[in-house]
């Protein structure tokens, strides 16, 4: 398909008029084509279709299509009857009421356009843009990030079925691929155990039973794997992704098989780890993750959206990681995202999570942003039991590599190495025999003979960790920081409106594509409660709660 140049055409007449009838007072998607108008032209997509073929449906719309079925959460086929059969669809589409719409596969097929051509955040970037333009968005200095679990498309699986849908996933592909070889190599028994879907009710229930089968199962898919890289099977076979899937959840759950071909589970204490364990075949980027009371297969989504009071809280980025990638790991990308908007915040409110010590320089010196957010409390026994001298209470000279105790004893060594993860540290010691004859040693190390050590950070992440540590305790920043609270309402508002807790799609990339869509969506939805008039929701508290008098 390709696309031919043409201007937005001016909604129909007879569609103004039906629209105005059938909503006098209008409604979302009126008010949004009023104000913003198109927002896309097909000329922005132009890249993603070939120069010749077929005519395609215009890209603009199935954009705003795309979009407009998140803010309802519809399916395709429900958004492509919405098109032919919703007065409002039609008007923000410029469609005349006598239009047919669309098959609903064409969305599916600009879904893959947008990923193959990486124009997936193009699509924000657009609509910030004509909010922009607009004058809705009018100011980005303060805003502020938070994540939550987003799950995949698939069944979660235990270890014996992920075994087994293993084995019948890379089966079922070689049906396809190659039915005449999978019809010589396979053995009689496949069928019964490989023939359906694996669930767990189906399989043994004692531990032996299953243990068991799980070997026989791995005997099977072994079986398998070598007929595929037997010299005389063809080369091919080895690139089908279900056969290169099956061969890595056979490296993570089987140990090398025996001389006489038995094959042994492996020990829980020899699983890989999370960060590569596969744990469906349907989708091997979607991994095992738990934060605080929560276990998940998926992936992990942070929202980023305005706080100003004299601004919508747009979305400004949306960034979706792997479930194992921490907080901290994502500030980085969600500045460089926001600094190629134009949309870096001035003050960026995160949770601890996301503050690091090398977070807060970097980010001041690279992108002059402040992050907001606690840092973690010195780890150290005086400070979780509020007496003796804490790192903070030694005076450090940087110029001279001299860190001073509370008795005003110098240190004797100032070791610059690193820790267990390659990170800069730098290691002081005082003086073994001053130390042991010191008359407050006991509120300084427990240590019986040892002097005392402290670890420093480089120059500026210490003193950065010092200076948040003494800050976050003021009742100035717990004010500002405590905005950071509404960030869950969109998480909240996402999930209600838009479906945002499991993913529709397999694979990050899709999975990141639909978050883009529900960040429009609801960038969409807030601009029409603001030109409407409809006020922020207040925090709910029970009638309990409400009794409590004000600063108790």
């Amino acid at each position: 398909m390709l696309i031919h140049p043409q201007n937005i055409p001016d909604i129909p007449q007879q569609t103004v008029e039906v629209a105005r009838a059938s909503f006098p007072k209008g409604n979302i998607y009126m008010n949004i084509r009023d104000s913003l108008g198109s927002i896309f032209d097909s000329e922005a997509f132009a890249d993603l279709f070939p120069e010749n073929g077929q005519p395609a449906y215009a890209p603009w719309r199935l954009a705003l299509v795309c979009i407009m079925q998140f803010m309802e959460n519809l399916s395709d086929r429900q958004a492509a009857n919405a098109v032919r059969g919703h007065i409002d669809w039609k008007y923000v589409l410029s469609l005349p009421l006598s239009d047919p719409g669309f098959d609903y596969s064409i969305l599916s097929e600009f879904r893959t356009r947008l990923l193959a051509g990486g124009a997936e955040q193009k699509l924000l970037d657009i609509l910030l843009h004509r909010l922009r333009e607009s004058g809705t968005l009018k100011t980005h200095r303060r805003q502020r990030t938070d994540s939550t679990h987003v799950l995949a498309a698939i069944r979660t699986l235990n270890r014996l079925e992920t075994l087994g849908e293993g084995m019948r996933f890379a089966l079922d592909s070689l049906a396809v691929a190659a039915p005449e070889w999978l019809t010589i190599n396979i053995q009689p028994d496949w069928f019964d155990r490989y023939g359906r879907r694996v669930e767990n009710y189906r399989l043994p229930k004692l531990d032996s039973e299953r243990e068991a089968l799980g070997s026989t199962i791995g005997v099977d898919g072994l079986a398998l794997l070598d007929a595929i890289y037997e010299p005389t099977a063809p080369q091919w076979l080895r690139q089908i992704p279900a056969v290169e899937i099956l061969r890595q959840i056979w490296v993570q759950q089987f140990y090398t098989p025996e001389p006489d071909g038995s094959i042994k589970w492996r020990s829980v204490k020899d699983l890989p780890p999370s960060t590569i364990a596969i744990h469906s075949p349907h989708d091997v980027e979607a991994h095992y993750s738990s934060k605080r009371s929560v276990d998940w297969v998926g992936y992990k989504v942070h929202m980023t959206e305005i706080c100003d009071e004299h601004s919508p809280r747009f979305i400004t980025n949306v960034h979706t990681t792997l479930s194992t990638i921490t907080d901290e790991q994502a500030i980085e990308p969600i500045h460089e995202s926001l600094e190629e908007k134009s949309l870096l915040p001035k003050e960026h409110l995160v949770d601890c999570g996301y503050p690091t010590s090398e977070n807060l320089v970097s980010s001041k010196t690279k992108y002059d942003v402040e992050i907001i957010g606690p840092v973690r409390l010195d780890p150290s026994w005086q400070t979780k039991a509020q007496l003796g001298f804490d790192s903070s209470n030694f005076q450090i000279d940087w110029d001279h590599e001299k860190v001073t105790c509370p008795q005003g004893h110098q240190s004797t060594k100032w070791l610059a190495g690193h820790d267990i993860s390659g990170k800069p540290l730098i290691r002081v010691r005082f003086n073994g025999s001053i130390c042991r004859t010191c008359p407050v040693r006991s509120s300084c190390t427990k240590s019986k003979t040892e002097p005392r050590e402290l670890s420093l950070l480089p120059k500026e992440q210490q003193i950065a960790l010092q200076a948040r540590r003494q800050e976050q305790q003021t009742p100035e920043w717990k004010a500002t920081y405590n905005q950071r609270a509404g960030i869950e309402s969109t998480h909240s508002q996402g999930l209600r409106r838009s479906g945002l807790r499991r993913s529709r799609y397999i694979g990050l990339k899709k999975t990141h594509l639909m978050h883009v869509f529900i960040a429009c969506a609801l960038n969409l939805v807030r601009l029409d409660a603001w030109l409407v008039g409809i006020p922020l929701a207040q925090t709910r508290s029970s009638r309990f709660k409400q009794l409590q008098p004000q600063g108790a």
